[in-house]
């Protein structure tokens, strides 16, 4: 006779009853071990024990014997041979999932369905077939997850930063002759200010052959010493640079180029605000954004993507997110050590203020959101200024956001004014509308891709896309 195991079965039944182990084998008149060795198909099921599990718990025995997790295992391991997967666990992996984490199997073959779904979605939009190319992740992806994995926190820069200001303590205001002396006496670097014109459509040039900076005279104080800052961190932390770069999973030469670029940047804003002065100043201030900039000599938005950064361990601040549009609503950068998932293309939610701030500019407009998931967060939109070459490039402003979960909100001081236990103080928002589930929203200008929304023909809902 077959033996009979029903060790996931068995553990569904008790953790649906909310019981220990001890507590169904007391009802079972048998010990807490014994149950164990069933739950992990070390002991088959006998007749006994199979009718005191029907009486006890009133199941249907037909149910409990029955083993769904061969068709589970055929399907878990056809999933898996697509080309996203690079490495598929073995077999033995793949019986053990099922057998311990059985709920876990079954909603990441839902979401591949999902993903497989959306895909052919998207493959049906057009007349022709989309490149590969454009499905495959774009460096800028790969690069704000690099980041997020490592909690937008980078150790190994923060301590190269503050060993150079500890070998050349500055005030904020002499931090750009400081970098300009430093470049020219430890690598024979000079700084020139030239023209916008002459730098060809640049912000910044390092010509290595003639050993100068070139910086455009559109570029304001706070950022001539950013990029001279930048600079810094190319001359002296190339090694650095590298070994972190090499960890991030990126193949591309422009994609390897533009990640080492990011983490130039964040060496740049650790320079010009050392983390424990920092931290210190963001919470003494309640993370007043502007006097933070002011205190540091640097801008609005610099401080806003080094507020992303304080995760050290034991000496943390605020978990923020970071996001900066343009008019259009293109996403031109994003930071994130929250679980705020943010667009990586345009189109952001209209409700999210972050697209109002382009009527009110330089103007700070705070707001309490709620994702589809019920996820809450405060945030804070404001105009960025660009620097202007001429007349025809003019009011180039792109908008920022910086925003933390809500239960940090009374850290923040922009809180201060709202009534935090009101009902109504949340507004509903979406990642974008191709990915927001929300039903009747006013604001819905495209079909969800993985969502069927409602239409009948005899309502006309808040727009054309559900009734």
């Amino acid at each position: 006779m077959q033996k009979t195991f029903v060790g996931p079965q068995l553990r569904q039944l008790r953790r649906a009853h909310k019981q220990t182990q001890a507590q169904m084998a007391k009802v079972l008149g048998v010990s807490p071990a014994y149950v164990n060795l069933l739950e992990n198909n070390q002991r088959s099921l006998s007749v006994q024990m199979l009718m005191a599990l029907s009486d006890a718990y009133q199941v249907d025995w037909r149910e409990l014997v029955k083993d769904p997790s061969s068709n589970t295992l055929a399907e878990l391991r056809s999933v898996l041979q697509d080309p996203i997967f690079e490495n598929a666990p073995d077999l033995q992996e793949l019986r053990a999932a099922i057998d311990h984490a059985p709920g876990l199997v079954e909603k990441f073959l839902q979401v591949y369905r999902t993903h497989r779904m959306t895909l052919d979605k998207m493959l049906r939009q057009g007349r022709e077939r989309m490149p590969e190319d454009l499905l495959a992740s774009s460096p800028e992806a790969i690069i704000h997850d690099f980041f997020r994995e490592n909690k937008n926190h980078f150790p190994a820069l923060e301590t190269a930063a503050e060993k150079l200001r500890a070998d050349q303590p500055c005030s904020p205001d002499d931090v750009y002759p400081m970098l300009k002396a430093r470049l020219l006496d430890r690598h024979g670097v000079t700084v020139e200010i030239k023209s916008a014109g002459a730098m060809s459509e640049a912000l910044r040039i390092y010509d290595r052959e003639t050993s100068r900076v070139h910086l455009s005279e559109a570029l304001d104080h706070q950022n001539r010493t950013f990029q001279l800052a930048h600079v810094i961190c190319l001359l002296e932390q190339a090694k650095t640079l590298s070994d972190l770069v090499a960890g991030s999973g990126i193949s591309s030469p422009t994609g390897l180029a533009r990640c080492q670029v990011e983490l130039a940047n964040y060496f740049a804003a650790a320079l010009l605000m050392p983390y424990a002065e920092f931290l210190e100043a963001a919470q003494k201030t309640r993370y007043d954004v502007d006097r933070i900039a002011a205190a540091f000599g640097v801008s609005f938005e610099q401080v806003c993507h080094r507020l992303t950064t304080l995760q050290r361990k034991n000496a943390s601040g605020v978990p923020f997110f970071f996001l900066r549009v343009d008019k259009a609503g293109n996403v031109t950068k994003r930071f994130n050590s929250t679980t705020f998932n943010l667009a990586e293309f345009g189109g952001a939610c209209p409700v999210w203020n972050i697209h109002t701030s382009f009527r009110t500019p330089g103007v700070i407009l705070p707001q309490f959101v709620e994702l589809p998931e019920g996820e809450r967060f405060f945030t804070l939109s404001r105009t960025s200024d660009r620097p202007v070459f001429s007349w025809e490039s003019q009011d180039r402003r792109l908008a920022v956001a910086l925003g933390c979960e809500f239960r940090f909100v009374e850290q923040i001081g922009y809180a201060d004014a709202f009534n935090l236990e009101s009902g109504g103080l949340f507004s509903p928002i979406g990642i974008n509308c191709h990915l927001c589930p929300r039903q009747n929203c006013a604001q819905r200008a495209h079909q969800p891709l993985f969502v069927e929304l409602p239409i009948s023909t005899d309502r006309r809902g808040n727009t054309r896309y559900e009734s």
